[in-house]
C-alpha cells in the first residue's frame, strides 16, 4: 500500500476511531487501526467487538492495500507530524510501515492485516434490519439530556444504557438508575421504515456518539439496527455497537401523573445554592441535602457530624403545601447542569414520593428523582 493525504483530514480520522481501540486487547489484532486504501479513498477502522467506529477520507492512493497498524502508537504519532501532508507506505518484506512527514520518518510493524474484523456495514443487508433517518442537533440534545442517568454499575445491565423509542408522535430517550429517571421526547419529522423501535444502547456508546455528532449545520444521521445490533451513519462516519439485550420496564409508571405542590426555581441561583451546600454533604454516606419548600423560598441544608453545617435560602414561588424533602445531591445538581432553561419547575407530592424537576415551558423533558428516607 502507498498512500498520501491530509495530515488534518487523516489526524481527524484517527481521533474519531481510536475511541474504539480495545484498551486491554484479549487479541493483539485488537488493538490496531485498520487502514484500507483503493479509489482514492482511505477507510479507516476500529473495534473491540461491543463498539466499532469507522471514518473514510479522500486521499491520493498510488498502491491500493490493506493494513493495520498499532492504534496508540498511530494515534500519538499523527497528532506531532510536522506539514500538511502524510505518505504511508507498507512493506510485505519486512512488515513495516513507513509513515513520512515532512522531514520525519517512521517506521513501525504492523499486524496481519487478515486477522482484522472488518465491520461489514448493517446498511448493506438486505433483510431482518430496519432503518431510521434523524437530524444529527435532534439526536445529541436526547443524548445530552438523558444519558447522564443511566446507571454505572453492570449488577444489573439493562440500565446502563439507554432506552431509545419511536411513538407515533415522537422519537424519546429514556435512561435511569432506578433512582432517578430522565425522559426526552422530540417531536420531529423522522423518516423511518418501521414504527417499532425499542433498543437499548450502551450509555458509554452514546456518549461517544455524542462526541462525534458536532457539524455545525443539521445534517441526517441514519440509524439501522437488527436484533443485537445498531449502527449509525452521518457524514464519512459508520459507528457500529452490540445492543442491550432485556426487556426496559415501563417508565411511565413512574412518572406521577399529579403534584401536590409545585416552585418555580431560577436555575443558576439554585445550582449554586445547591452545590455549595452538597460540600458538607460530600463525605456522608450519601450525599445528602434537605429541601424545605415554602410560599416564597427553599431552604437548602446539609448537616456532616464531621466537618459542619450548611444552610442557604432562594427565592422561589410555590404553588401547594409546604414540603421539607431529602435527595442525593448529585441526581439534583446533574438535571440542573443539563436541563437548558433560566427557570425550572420542581415539582413534589409527599416527602418520600417521587420529585419531578422539569424546565419551564417544556413538556418534553422530565426528570424524576426518588427522595432520601431520613430520620
Amino acid at each position: 500500500m502507498k498512500i498520501t493525504c491530509s495530515k488534518d483530514r487523516l489526524n481527524h480520522a484517527v481521533q474519531t476511531v481510536q475511541k474504539a481501540v480495545a484498551a486491554k486487547a484479549t487479541l493483539p489484532i485488537l488493538s490496531g487501526i485498520y487502514l484500507s486504501a483503493e479509489n482514492n479513498k482511505l477507510e479507516l477502522q476500529a473495534t473491540d467487538y461491543e463498539l466499532g467506529i469507522c471514518c473514510t477520507i479522500d486521499a491520493q492512493v498510488d498502491i491500493p492495500g490493506k493494513i493495520v497498524i498499532s492504534g496508540r502508537y498511530f494515534q500519538e504519532l499523527v497528532k506531532r507530524l510536522p506539514g500538511d501532508t502524510v505518505e504511508i507506505a507498507s512493506s510485505t518484506e519486512d512488515r513495516t510501515i513507513k509513515i513520512m512527514a515532512g522531514t520525519s520518518q517512521f517506521n513501525l510493524l504492523s499486524l496481519p492485516a487478515d486477522e482484522f474484523p472488518v465491520l461489514k456495514s448493517l446498511f448493506d443487508k438486505q433483510n431482518g434490519t430496519s432503518n431510521l433517518t434523524i437530524k444529527d442537533n435532534v439526536l445529541r440534545d436526547l443524548i445530552k439530556r438523558t444519558v447522564f442517568a443511566c446507571a454505572t454499575e453492570e449488577s444489573r445491565p439493562i440500565f446502563t444504557g439507554a432506552l431509545l423509542e419511536l411513538t407515533e408522535n415522537d422519537v424519546r430517550m429514556v435512561a435511569t438508575n432506578t433512582h432517578r429517571l430522565a425522559l426526552k421526547k422530540s417531536i420531529t419529522e423522522q423518516t423511518t421504515s418501521n414504527s417499532n423501535l425499542k433498543i437499548i444502547i450502551p450509555s458509554k456508546v452514546l456518549n461517544e456518539l455524542a462526541r462525534l455528532l458536532n457539524s455545525e449545520l443539521p445534517v441526517d444521521v441514519n440509524i439501522c439496527w437488527e436484533k443485537n445490533k445498531v449502527a449509525f451513519r452521518f457524514e464519512n462516519v459508520y459507528l457500529e455497537s452490540r445492543l442491550i439485550e432485556g426487556q426496559y420496564p415501563d417508565y411511565n409508571r413512574v412518572i406521577p401523573p399529579e403534584f401536590g405542590t409545585t416552585a418555580t426555581i431560577n436555575t443558576a441561583l439554585f445550582i449554586d445554592a445547591v452545590e455549595r451546600v452538597s460540600l458538607m454533604a460530600k463525605d456522608g454516606e450519601y450525599n445528602v441535602i434537605k429541601f424545605q419548600f415554602n410560599t416564597s423560598e427553599v431552604i437548602i441544608t446539609s448537616n456532616n457530624p464531621d466537618i459542619g453545617k450548611a444552610y442557604e435560602t432562594i427565592p422561589v414561588s410555590t404553588e401547594g403545601t409546604d414540603i421539607t424533602i431529602a435527595f442525593n445531591a448529585k441526581y439534583v445538581t446533574d438535571i440542573l447542569k443539563n436541563i437548558g432553561s433560566p427557570e425550572l419547575l420542581f415539582s413534589l407530592n409527599t416527602p418520600l414520593s417521587p420529585a419531578s424537576i422539569r424546565p419551564v415551558n417544556d413538556e418534553n423533558y422530565t426528570y424524576i428523582i426518588t427522595p432520601v428516607r431520613t430520620l
